[in-house]
C-alpha cells in the first residue's frame, strides 16, 4: 500500500467535499481529512493538520485547503511525498479582495450565512450541468453545519494569508495542479502560473467543472488523483 493521503478541505467545507474521493481511494490508500475549522489563521490551520498527520503523506489541498497545504509544505517539506493543488492560489490577498470580503462577513455576523455564501462562492463559479444543483446544495449544507463564526474566521484567515510562491518554486515532489475551466475565483491562468512555478508539476484542466471539481466531476477527479498517486517519487 502506498503512502497515506492527507486531504485539506476548502473554506466552509468538511470531509463531504471529498466524499467521492474517499470512497474511491480508500480501497488502496489510507485517507485522512484535516480538520481546520477551529483555527484562526492559515498558519494555525497548517499546524493543526501537521499535528494529526501521518509521519509521511501525500498532500491534497482544495481551494483554501491548497493555501494551507502550501504552508504545510513550507513547515515540514520532508514529510510530504507528493502534492496536489486544486482550485487555489499561491498569492496573497489584494486590498481589493480583502474589501470584497467585508460585506460577506457582515452578512454572516448578522445571521444571513446563506447570503454570505452566495457572494463568496456564487453559482457562476460552477459548471452548468447535472451536478451543479447538487454541488450548490452540498456547499450550503456544509456551510450551515460549520456556522457563521467559522465563516468569519476563515474569511479573516484568507485576508491575511501568506504568499506561497517561494515554497512552490522549491518543491521537489511529484505535483498535480488541477482546476475547473468554469472557476472564476481561481481561474485557469492562475493554475498555469502555479504549474510553471513548480518543478515536476503536471496541469490538468477539467472543462466541465468549476471551483469544486471533487463534487462537480468526481469520476474525472478520481482518475486524475489515482494517476497522481502512481507518479514515481522524485529522489531528493
Amino acid at each position: 500500500m502506498k503512502e497515506p493521503i492527507l486531504m485539506v478541505p476548502g473554506m466552509m467545507c468538511d470531509a463531504r467535499v471529498f466524499a467521492p474521493q474517499l470512497g474511491y481511494l480508500s480501497g488502496q490508500h489510507v485517507v485522512q481529512v484535516a480538520n481546520v475549522a477551529n483555527a484562526e489563521t492559515i498558519r494555525e490551520m497548517a499546524a493543526e493538520a501537521i499535528h494529526s498527520a501521518p509521519p509521511r503523506f501525500a498532500l491534497f489541498g482544495l481551494a483554501m485547503g491548497g493555501i494551507v497545504a502550501m504552508e504545510i509544505l513550507r513547515r515540514v517539506p520532508e514529510r510530504v511525498t507528493r502534492l496536489c493543488l486544486m482550485s487555489t492560489t499561491p498569492l496573497t490577498e489584494t486590498p481589493e479582495q480583502a474589501v470584497w470580503r467585508e460585506p460577506q462577513i457582515v452578512k454572516a455576523q448578522a445571521g444571513n450565512l446563506d447570503a454570505a455564501m452566495d457572494e463568496a462562492l456564487s453559482p457562476d463559479n460552477f459548471a452548468p450541468g447535472q451536478n451543479k444543483n447538487e454541488t450548490q446544495t452540498m456547499v450550503k449544507t456544509m456551510a450551515r453545519t460549520l456556522g457563521p463564526a467559522i465563516f468569519v474566521r476563515q474569511s479573516r484567515a484568507l485576508q491575511r494569508r501568506p504568499d506561497g510562491q517561494k515554497v512552490l518554486s522549491r518543491t521537489q515532489v511529484p505535483t498535480l495542479v488541477m482546476c475547473g475551466a468554469h472557476d472564476q475565483i481561481t481561474p485557469v491562468k492562475r493554475h498555469d502560473f502555479m504549474a510553471e512555478l513548480i518543478p515536476y508539476a503536471e496541469l490538468v484542466v477539467l472543462e466541465d467543472a468549476g471551483h469544486l471539481p471533487t463534487l462537480e466531476t468526481p469520476e474525472k477527479t478520481n482518475i486524475a488523483l489515482a494517476a497522481w498517486m502512481e507518479l514515481p517519487v522524485v529522489q531528493r
